[in-house]
């Protein structure tokens, strides 16, 4: 898996301050936005965002390169609707080596290692037969698995992130996009820090579990579900 921040909004944080200050200033943002101070923008940032008034933080968005995860791993990704997304398209692109994506509990039994591989071989064999049979790759391609890595370019507003970190970055996610989400938190993180302050699992950005008797403990759980 790689994960590379290809492009942001420049200045971020400058940005939603700007666009906050608008909704209770006489000026606007052409006048404000290059004067702000970096107390200023952090005042503006916390006040508003303390108020629950993260709509302002919707005017600063993040490209990144999410690079060789499963093709499982994408079907989560995209759920998440709010956002655009480019993926590498099996349709167009031959799987030339098929190089699977293998989860730990596979890879630390031995046995389960060879049961795997037995099956991937026997796909990218039956893959490249289909191809050589003159099959389309966008036809061919309905034998591989949910392991097949893929590349996709995804953009989200900071607003969004936030909303993905809460589900992806908990312990209960799945573990590749729980790394995914990890991974893209701590690029976005140096350059806001106000805006992704206490992003995170709900247990971080809310101090609440909704998981129940699911919980992983990092926070305590009543028998109410607070």
């Amino acid at each position: 898996m790689n994960v590379v921040l290809l492009s942001h909004t420049p200045e971020p944080e400058r940005v939603c301050a700007a666009a906050a200050l608008t909704s209770y200033w006489y000026k606007g943002a052409s006048e404000t936005h290059a004067v702000l101070s970096d107390k200023e923008i952090d005042d503006i940032l916390t006040k508003v965002m303390g108020y629950g008034h993260v709509s302002v933080i919707e005017h600063a968005s993040f490209t990144f390169s999410v690079e060789d995860i499963s093709r499982a791993c994408s079907h989560q990704l995209v759920r998440h609707r709010l956002a655009s997304y480019t993926q590498q398209s099996q349709r167009y692109v031959r799987v030339e080596e098929l190089s699977p994506v293998i989860p730990e509990s596979i890879k630390c039994k031995p046995e389960a290692m060879e049961t795997f591989y037995k099956s991937i071989d026997s796909i990218k064999e039956t893959y490249n037969k289909l191809v050589g049979m003159g099959i389309p790759t966008e036809d061919a391609r309905f034998i591989l698995p949910n392991a097949t890595p893929t590349n996709i370019v995804v953009t989200m507003n900071a607003r969004e992130l936030r909303h993905f970190f809460k589900y992806r970055c908990c312990e209960r996610a799945q573990w590749e996009i729980r790394d995914v989400a990890r991974e893209m938190l701590s690029l976005v993180n140096k350059l806001a820090p106000r805006i992704f302050k206490n992003a995170g699992p709900s247990c971080v950005c809310e101090r609440y579990c909704p998981e129940g008797d699911m919980s992983c403990g990092r926070i305590k759980v009543n028998n109410d579900g607070t």
